[in-house]
């Protein structure tokens, strides 16, 4: 084979490569979802960061944990927002109580082993917490939860006809690291009238409304801020830390240069009250979540 030939071989072998690579960076990157608020802000706020980076983005929302889990690992899924605490205890079932940090790095290295990478986690944590309207909190100078504890074993000594009632949802009460083993770590003692199991989302409106003196919620939720409740310190720290953060194949961002610069620059914008408030404009301002993550963008400069 001459000089020449062999250079334009080689030359067509180069730009086929090219071709590869670049059909391989412009491949749309599918991103999953969960079904509630917070997350399909991430979504939103994340379609609209990426596009004007230059990536294409398929939103998926409404996506069950174990299926988007089981799609990710079946490379059918490319990214998600996942929160640590739900990595360490349903994916990893571990359930020591570690701080935010070590969560972190802890469901870091084990997914790391299975191709996905945990990129910077947001300075949010929507944990479980119990929260009391203000006005009430405020008159009982509750602040913690033991002081809650406290105050609900005085009124069962004094005054047993007027117990104090705490809103749960059905998943919590019945975890075996959940309402049990929190009772046993703060002295909680409760007769069964007193815990009210219902729907998660009507906790909230349970509280506002006086239909349960205390009740357990997401931090982040807008319902905190939009009726004004008060989040008591866990001060002695039974719940994990939740931080969300992207969650994303190895192998799509080695294809998709930029994209983990791109995505830990809108997680470090996520605190704890920006979350918060964006969240309380779609579940009591009523307005969409993609209106409002276009607001928030073009409100750092972004869009």
């Amino acid at each position: 084979m001459t000089i020449s030939v062999l250079t334009r071989a080689l030359g067509t072998l180069l730009a086929t490569l090219l071709l590869c690579l670049s059909s391989v960076q412009a491949a749309p990157i599918t991103m999953a979802t969960k079904g509630f608020t917070e997350q399909h802000l991430l979504s939103a706020m994340t379609t609209l960061w990426l596009n004007k980076k230059g990536f294409q983005v398929i939103p998926k929302t409404n996506i069950p944990v174990s299926i988007g889990r089981s799609a990710m690992l079946n490379k059918q899924i490319d990214m998600t927002w996942e929160y640590t605490g739900a990595s360490l205890i349903v994916f990893n079932h571990i359930t020591t109580r570690m701080s935010s940090e070590q969560a972190y790095q802890t469901v870091k290295r084990l997914d790391g082993k299975l191709g996905l990478i945990w990129l910077n986690p947001a300075p949010m944590n929507n944990t479980y917490a119990f929260a009391m309207q203000r006005q009430r909190a405020e008159k009982e100078h509750i602040t913690t939860v033991s002081q809650l504890v406290a105050r609900i074993e005085q009124i069962r000594k004094q005054d047993p006809d007027h117990n104090w009632m705490l809103g749960l949802d059905l998943e919590f009460a019945g975890r075996a690291d959940g309402l049990k083993p929190l009772q046993k770590l703060y002295g909680l003692t409760l007769d069964r009238p007193q815990i009210r199991q219902m729907d998660p989302g009507l906790v909230y409106n349970a509280i506002r409304d006086g239909f349960v003196e205390a009740g357990l919620v997401y931090t982040t939720d807008g319902r905190v801020k939009g009726f004004d409740l008060k989040i008591l310190e866990d001060d002695k720290h039974f719940f994990p830390s939740y931080n969300v953060t992207p969650l994303v194949r190895k192998e799509v961002l080695e294809a998709n240069p930029g994209l983990a610069e791109a995505l830990n620059q809108l997680s470090a914008l996520i605190t704890d009250d920006v979350i918060t408030e964006l969240n309380k404009r779609v579940d009591i301002d009523h307005q969409s979540p993609q209106q409002v993550a276009r607001d928030f963008l073009q409100s750092k400069g972004m869009l």
